[in-house]
């Protein structure tokens, strides 16, 4: 075991995904696959449940996934103290992103960030993160956490971390929505949808309409935030486009009441941190980019 089968299997723990984490990693999905099968003897225990569809982490993943993030965050501090030249950043950093993106990409970004420079403040808000470029536009955040917009305003810089497939989902339990979503061939504009207000779901949802021909959809409600969305299907209101990591970051009697119809229902949006390009030489926010650049 050393520093980059951790790196590796700590990637393959968000991603959920080995054709992703291979392309991340610039690896072979074969190899991937040898590098956690090594991982897996090593400890003796599978870290892993794969089938066709899925990836999810057994109970020893998760005490490993622990072990890792813990090794590597002191990792960076050793690093730093060892490297260490003149006095450190210190001050506070704004950060605003969605309450799922503070789960599943904040963390480890921040592992590396507070690792080298402790002393910064950080004040992460949360909100819907298609307002994400506007905050950051307003001076309401130093940086931002968004999906690629369709248009991205030329004063913003993107740095891209990943990428986020949707999948449409309904409501598990029984309900009228449910019973019309199960007929063979669904009338799919006779069924109550929830939408996001804006935002680059919002686009791909009115791409997925003109796909299916539908020109009037019947819209249930207009929300913000996606997790929003995840709560309204969860209670039979209708139906929902959705990042795939907002459902699994939902909490578990939220999760259990909705199940997917369509995985990976329309091309994946490109999620990353955005800021102004002309604060990118404030030392604080030039730190928090160098690492992000060390991550792609």
């Amino acid at each position: 075991m050393d520093l980059r089968d951790l790196k590796l299997f700590l990637h393959l723990c968000d991603s959920r995904h080995f054709g992703r984490t291979a392309k991340a990693m610039h690896l072979s999905p074969s190899t991937l696959s040898r590098q956690i099968q090594r991982l897996e003897e090593d400890v003796g225990q599978t870290l892993f449940l794969r089938d066709n569809r899925t990836v999810q982490l057994t109970d020893a993943g998760e005490q490993l996934k622990q072990f890792a993030q813990q090794t590597l965050l002191h990792y960076e501090q050793l690093r730093h103290a060892i490297g260490q030249r003149g006095p450190s950043l210190s001050g506070e950093l704004r950060i605003f992103c969605s309450v799922t993106a503070a789960y599943s990409h904040l963390p480890p970004i921040l592992d590396r960030f507070r690792a080298q420079h402790p002393l910064v403040e950080i004040k992460l808000t949360t909100g819907d993160a298609a307002d994400a470029v506007e905050k950051v536009q307003s001076n309401e955040a130093d940086l931002g956490i968004a999906g690629h917009p369709e248009t991205l305003p030329t004063t913003i810089d993107f740095m891209p971390i990943g990428k986020i497939p949707l999948v449409l989902i309904a409501p598990a339990l029984a309900s009228p929505v449910q019973a019309m979503v199960r007929q063979p061939n669904p009338d799919w504009a006779q069924i109550p949808f929830i939408l996001p207000e804006h935002g680059p779901v919002r686009k791909r949802i009115d791409v997925w309409f003109r796909r299916h021909h539908i020109t009037n959809p019947l819209i249930y409600a207009t929300v913000s935030g996606h997790e929003a969305m995840v709560s309204m299907v969860a209670l039979g209101c209708g139906i929902s486009l959705i990042p795939d990591v907002v459902l699994e970051n939902s909490p578990e009697p939220v999760r259990n009441r909705v199940s997917v119809l369509l995985e990976q229902a329309m091309e994946p949006f490109e999620l990353g941190v955005c800021v102004q390009k002309k604060r990118l030489n404030e030392p604080l926010i030039a730190a928090f980019w160098h690492i992000l650049q060390d991550n792609v």
